[in-house]
């Protein structure tokens, strides 16, 4: 054992150097700043802070909707599935890296052979006993080249590259619950539209069959009044239906059945997530993205990857060595002058392999700018997603400010429109076309609502946003013990 301490010594020091390349973060392939006219909409108050410093729990100030977030994220199968492979890739990990250091193991073993007389030494038949005990490590890779070392970085890099896989899940999920919650709040309010429209209807067509049968309407007015009630009884029958499917959409999402209590009954504009969130720079923005992350990461694996393709070209030297102490005798198995030690290295030099190593270096070298272009291309995504959302963010409030004077002036129209037709001015078509315009408004409206909330949700999402619980968040802030972002 003494002999082999400095051995081992010499192993564990061996492979300080790697033949990777230098790695180097490419270049932005987008521009400096967002487009032009549409950050000022978005950049609230100068107290809001970048997206991904605040979590999800912060984010969404609507106490229904965060439990049904936290349903989500303890249950989601797509979440299970991307946090067991990183407990998978943390394995492959580890095995890898076991392979940076010699194996130690314990042996033992005995053995009985019975020699007949024609073969045994010394003319007479008996049997042979050995018994042997040892320590030994079985071959091990000097890494002079830093093979082993750049292998053990490329299983790294896909190990970081599954974590930020499992934020890139977690931040559509939250996003997704939170569509899926406002998708069916807006068809509750379209389901109330609908039948408030449906009464009025009803009462309106009541009103003109009394008439009718008085001889003071025609039964094309009659007609044209049943078709507004039909007309809105197809809309509550519809979005009855869109509301049972918004539910198994939120069942699905979160893993399980939502509880009533915890789904909305309208929308409540402002009230569901905060209102101001830093749009930044792309250059902090895009950076810090959980997808381009892990893009990024699987570049850099690849890069380690050459590293060991260039290893491939120089000599791999092996190393098996064993120690202990055998005998004839069990008894006599320790006892002074039993000991052996056998020390056996092994050099393997490619040759000639027909271009299979120089072969092998192109592609890890193609591999690596594949991984460069997605890399560029996840930027690329990023940047429009971003774009895209500030771009609709900064006329939505502009577009909901003149829906809602439609609203009115078409609530205006309808109410003299039917004072007209009642004083027998005009035809009933006014009256029709009127209460349609009316609805129609206000279903826009409805939509529109809608559209600001989720869009608020997706610009905390592109932003990088949702991946961070609540303590993380506020060590983010500076909230405690006043960390900064970096730091965090």
């Amino acid at each position: 054992m003494k002999k082999l301490l400095p051995l081992c010594a010499a192993l564990l020091l061996a492979g300080c150097a790697s033949m990777a390349p230098d790695y180097e973060r490419p270049a932005l392939p987008v521009a400096n700043s967002w487009p032009a006219g549409s950050v000022q909409q978005t950049v609230g108050a100068a107290s809001a802070h970048p997206a991904a410093d605040i979590a999800w729990q912060d984010f969404i100030v609507d106490e229904r909707l965060r439990d049904v977030v936290a349903l989500a994220l303890d249950n989601n199968r797509d979440l299970q599935v991307a946090a067991l492979n990183i407990e998978r890739a943390r394995a492959m990990y580890q095995i890898q890296r076991a392979d940076a250091v010699p194996s130690l193991e314990i042996s033992g073993s005995g053995s009985s052979q019975r020699m007949p007389a024609d073969l045994s030494p010394t003319g007479e038949a008996g049997i042979n006993r050995q018994y042997a005990a040892g320590v030994g490590s079985s071959a091990y890779e000097l890494d002079l080249w830093g093979r082993v070392r750049s292998l053990n970085e490329q299983a790294l890099q896909r190990y970081l590259a599954t974590e930020e896989a499992r934020k890139t899940v977690q931040i559509t999920l939250i996003a997704q619950v939170a569509d899926a919650w406002l998708a069916l709040a807006a068809d509750q309010e379209r389901l109330d539209l609908a039948r408030r429209t449906l009464d009025a209807h009803e009462k309106s067509y009541e009103l003109v069959r009394r008439s009718h049968e008085l001889g003071m309407a025609s039964m094309l007015d009659l007609r044209q009044a049943q078709t507004l009630v039909e007309a809105a009884r197809v809309d509550v029958a519809r979005y009855s239906s869109l509301i049972q499917q918004d539910k198994n959409a939120l069942t699905l999402l979160a893993g399980q059945e939502v509880p009533e209590a915890l789904l909305p009954e309208q929308q409540r504009d402002g009230q569901i997530t905060l209102a101001t969130l830093d749009a930044g720079l792309p250059s902090d923005v895009l950076l810090r993205r959980p997808d381009v992350l892990q893009a990024e990461r699987l570049l850099q694996a690849a890069n380690a990857n050459i590293g060991a393709a260039r290893a491939a070209f120089f000599p791999r030297i092996t190393l098996t060595a064993s120690a202990g102490t055998t005998s004839s005798d069990l008894s006599a198995l320790f006892d002074g002058g039993t000991g052996f030690w056998r020390f056996m290295p092994q050099l393997n030099m490619p040759i000639f392999d027909r271009g299979r190593t120089r072969a092998n270096l192109r592609v890890s070298e193609v591999d690596r700018e594949i991984a460069q272009a997605q890399y560029e291309k996840a930027i690329q995504t990023a940047f429009r997603e971003v774009a895209d959302t500030l771009a609709q963010r900064a006329t939505l409030d502009e577009q909901i400010a003149a829906q809602t004077a439609l609203v009115d002036a078409a609530a205006d129209n309808r109410a003299l429109s039917e004072a007209r037709y009642r004083s027998g001015v005009d035809s009933y078509l006014n009256v029709l076309d009127a209460e349609r315009s009316l609805y129609a408004a206000q279903q826009g409206l409805i939509a529109l609502r809608q559209t600001k909330n989720s869009n608020h949700v997706q610009l905390y999402k592109v932003l990088g946003g949702g991946w961070k619980d609540a303590a993380q968040g506020a060590e983010a802030r500076g909230d405690h013990g006043g960390a900064s972002a970096s730091e965090a």
